[in-house]
């Protein structure tokens, strides 16, 4: 059975004060936001005629939440269940029932730096290497959430670190764990020290942070169990494996762009 260890013991609601619920799910994201953004304020301390600046950064928060928030749940409707939400449009907007598609995230953040960086006229590049150096910090609250709410399941296992969870008396591997640790520590202290230690062009950060996470997410999706309503595409690859490829693939594309203009 692996580790004697059962999620029916983390309860998916934080706490509740009479009719308000708050979600572990609710808190990751805004965990997520918050360090996020802090740890963005300070990568753009120093000069302060650079930019982007702490105001970019301040005011580009709001872009950001909206980018995710409508992004993620966009992709998801469109990627994963778009059947399903064009007979019940009414359940789009209850995003507390799950459902946010990272790789619908990521373009809805895309589309919000553009056109911050038009209205404001920062560059587009130097201000995505700041918020992609920033962005494993919220996916690693976000996976966590994942495990909490028992979603994203791993396939089954008997590794001694299997994890059992609510209603089943199998042990799966604790994918969103797995997620956590990639997607989030390891991506993150990857493209510090990028930051860090380097005098590479902007749009690098930019460039690794795709890749990264297109490896890392499509490595772990083959002990992941695949969407329910989808399962493997041609028998053999997930859809978010699919999504990944055009990731890693844009991820070398701007890097080779980016070192080669003056941008």
């Amino acid at each position: 059975m692996g580790m004697d260890f059962n999620i029916l013991n983390i309860d998916p609601v934080a706490f509740a004060i009479g009719p308000l619920v708050v979600r572990w799910y609710a808190l990751a994201y805004m965990a997520g936001f918050l360090l996020g953004w802090k740890y963005c304020l300070r990568l753009v301390l120093g000069d302060a005629d650079a930019r982007p600046n702490v105001d970019d950064i301040d005011n580009f928060l709001t872009w950001a939440v909206i980018g995710v928030i409508l992004g993620g749940r966009i992709g998801y409707v469109l990627f994963y269940q778009l059947d399903f939400y064009l007979y019940n449009p009414s359940e789009i907007y209850k995003i507390w029932h799950g459902g946010m598609s990272f790789h619908g995230g990521v373009l809805g953040v895309m589309f919000s730096m553009m056109a911050y960086s038009i209205h404001h006229k920062v560059s587009l590049f130097k201000l995505s290497d700041v918020v992609c150096a920033a962005a494993p910090i919220g996916l690693f609250f976000g996976r966590l959430a994942n495990f909490i709410n028992g979603e994203l399941v791993g396939k089954p296992t008997s590794v001694p670190w299997g994890v059992v969870f609510k209603g089943e008396d199998f042990t799966r591997h604790p994918s969103q764990l797995y997620e956590a640790m990639l997607e989030g520590v390891v991506l993150f202290l990857i493209l510090y020290a990028i930051k860090r230690y380097t005098s590479l062009k902007a749009g690098t950060v930019s460039g690794v942070f795709l890749i990264g996470y297109g490896i890392f997410r499509a490595g772990v999706e083959f002990v992941r169990e695949p969407d329910v309503q989808i399962g493997l595409i041609g028998g053999f690859i997930s859809m978010g494996q699919v999504l990944c490829l055009p990731m890693i693939l844009g991820g070398f594309i701007l890097i080779f762009y980016a070192n080669r203009k003056d941008v």
